[in-house]
């Protein structure tokens, strides 16, 4: 999980936060090779979104790797609450 910590400003105790970052909400479309392995950013840190680069060892979240059956444009989960990771399932229209 992700540990994000805000401070309070009126008691100054630090509050712990277990939440995904969603980089966008709207899926990433993009184009994929047939046989080609791609990893996922199921965190939302990574910053060659929608794909890993291995932000996510501060916490427990893990990428989701997969493999295509064709070359095609696909939709990956832009805001990484998918039910259908990675592919989108319309879970940004809900946040």
């Amino acid at each position: 999980m992700l540990y994000l910590y805000s401070l309070d400003k009126n008691t100054k105790n630090i509050k712990k936060m277990n939440k995904k970052k969603s980089p966008q909400l709207k899926p990433y479309s993009v184009d994929v090779e047939k046989g080609k392995k791609y990893a996922w950013c199921s965190c939302g840190l990574s910053l060659k979104q929608p794909y890993c680069d291995g932000s996510h060892s501060s916490t427990e979240f893990k990428p989701i790797v997969f493999t295509v059956k064709a070359s095609e444009t696909i939709y990956l989960c832009g805001c990484k609450h998918t039910k259908k990771s990675p592919f989108c399932d319309g879970s940004h229209k809900f946040l």
